[in-house]
């Protein structure tokens, strides 16, 4: 069966591109497109390239060599992605040049006859090597809240779900890939539904692509199971809507980025041998997605042990555990992870607030950033309130940090977060140049919490969604009350955003 391809994926110069067109055109519409012109000054496109444009394996196992690393074998399926393995770089590196060597004496040799196809994927480079800089995230892509939190903080709080692989798979989402030409990636949507963006340091890649409008087709009619590999004799029978899927498909060069937005379906070919740089993020624009996908997880981890129910002692945990095993991050995690981030850009804009860093009547780049991403928040936080989970005695126990917030600013690893999510803004909101003063405080700035001591008289204790709601409209109400720009209400510009703007 042939895939019905509607069109190709849109391809603009990324140097021509502003951050606040780069939000309209394709984050706010969660629109793919490949982006140019942003990868001359990297690192790892000198080092990591041999001068006829070929992957430096040596240059791998020369500085590389002992890393440890996930590879997925291309020809094995296992469940619902490809059999993986661990080996060293090194060993990787000797099998690339074997199946190159083999290709290149046998090319009329039997396919059974040949060594497997080893796709090196999920490798941890940023966090294995801090001091080599490979490369640096484009603009459009530093709002990575993700990466941003995991690292300075943990994802999970419960112990139970803090073992050793269970950090190391999630102690960051910045990724290098190198797989020889074949290899390839089959079709899936990413973890959390995350955005990501993957960038081609040298090698080729053909991608396509399925609107989250269409995902539905992917499915049998259990919708548990979808279709592996789009290229396959896909079953009519199991998965009836398949031919009725309507693709995008792309080309992806060298020294091309590529923005996957969240929830596309998506199935990747190296048509070259190739090494990539990936990240999976999000931010307030896709926060939505992930707490939606959370919430389906949720369900079925539920309803697969529901036949137990009436015999554990905390059910709602068990459930809770199995969906942090399962999809990487549960309820609770959730819960602090938005709430460490509220705090964070209530920060920021208590600060600007009291500097006066905006003119009456007007908010600068930054301080509607950080309005917008709260209205996120606080959207988020209003469908989680009803979550079970959150009405539990237990719950405390999980939250005890938040019995009294002021202890969550005591630790260097929140003002860790603080100081880099204010560059990351200073960064956007210094291209916007709606800001003369952002280049000059976002140099050496120094975190302070002033705004605890302001909203005191309604609490500082956070025990599930509600609290953080009222914390936040309390803030963002009173914040007006703040320097000379009193005639300024900060609340009614959430509002607006609330009513108007589709995150």
């Amino acid at each position: 069966m042939g895939l019905n391809i509607g069109g190709e994926v849109e391809k603009i110069n990324g140097a021509d591109l502003s951050y606040h067109q780069f939000v309209e055109r394709f984050l706010e519409k969660n629109q793919p497109v490949v982006l140019t012109g942003l990868m001359g000054n990297w690192r790892a496109s000198k080092d990591w390239v041999t001068p006829n444009g070929h992957p430096n394996l040596a240059f791998f196992s020369t500085h590389f060599g002992k890393s440890i690393v996930q590879v997925a074998e291309c020809g094995s399926r296992e469940f619902t992605d490809q059999k993986r393995v661990e080996m060293s770089v090194s060993e990787f590196i000797d099998h690339w040049r074997e199946l190159s060597m083999t290709e290149g004496c046998n090319k009329s040799s039997h396919k059974e006859q040949q060594p497997p196809l080893l796709y090196l994927k999920d490798w941890h480079f940023v966090k294995e090597y801090p001091e080599y800089v490979a490369y640096t995230t484009p603009l459009f892509f530093t709002d990575d809240w993700l990466n941003l939190y995991l690292d300075s903080l943990p994802m999970h709080v419960d112990s139970d779900n803090c073992h050793d692989r269970n950090e190391i798979n999630c102690s960051d989402y910045r990724f290098v890939y190198m797989g020889a030409k074949g290899t390839w990636t089959p079709l899936h949507a990413d973890v959390f539904r995350s955005y990501s963006w993957s960038a081609n340091v040298c090698g080729k890649k053909k991608w396509h692509f399925l609107s989250p409008s269409q995902c539905h087709l992917l499915f049998d009619m259990s919708m548990k199971n979808s279709v592996y590999d789009i290229f396959d004799d896909v079953s009519e029978t199991k998965f009836p809507g398949f031919k009725k899927t309507l693709w995008l498909e792309c080309t992806q060069e060298q020294n091309e980025i590529i923005f996957v937005p969240s929830g596309w379906y998506h199935q990747v070919l190296n048509m070259e041998d190739t090494i990539s740089i990936n990240h999976n993020w999000f931010n307030a624009y896709n926060l939505s997605w992930v707490w939606k996908l959370l919430w389906k997880d949720y369900k079925e981890a539920k309803e697969y042990i529901d036949d137990i129910r009436d015999i554990c002692d905390d059910f709602e945990g068990l459930c809770q555990r199995n969906l942090a095993a399962n999809t990487g991050m549960n309820f609770i995690d959730f819960f602090i992870f938005i709430s460490s981030f509220s705090f964070a850009h209530l920060t920021l804009l208590y600060q600007l607030v009291r500097n006066d860093e905006y003119p009456s009547g007007s908010l600068s780049g930054k301080a509607h950033h950080l309005i917008r991403n709260l209205t996120s928040i606080r959207r988020v936080a209003f469908n989680m309130k009803f979550a079970e989970v959150f009405s539990g005695e237990k719950l405390h126990g999980c939250l005890e940090a938040f019995s009294d917030i002021r202890k969550i600013f005591e630790k260097p690893e929140f003002i860790e977060l603080c100081i880099a999510l204010n560059r990351a803004y200073g960064m956007i909101d210094e291209q916007w140049k709606q800001d003369s003063t952002t280049k000059s405080t976002s140099v050496g700035f120094k975190p302070d919490f002033l705004w605890l001591d302001f909203i005191e008289a309604i609490g500082l204790s956070v025990s599930g969604p509600e609290d953080l709601i009222r914390i936040i409209d309390y803030a963002i109400t009173n914040f007006s009350c703040v320097g000379k720009s009193k005639n300024f209400s900060l609340f009614h510009v959430m509002n607006e955003l609330d009513s108007s703007t589709v995150l």
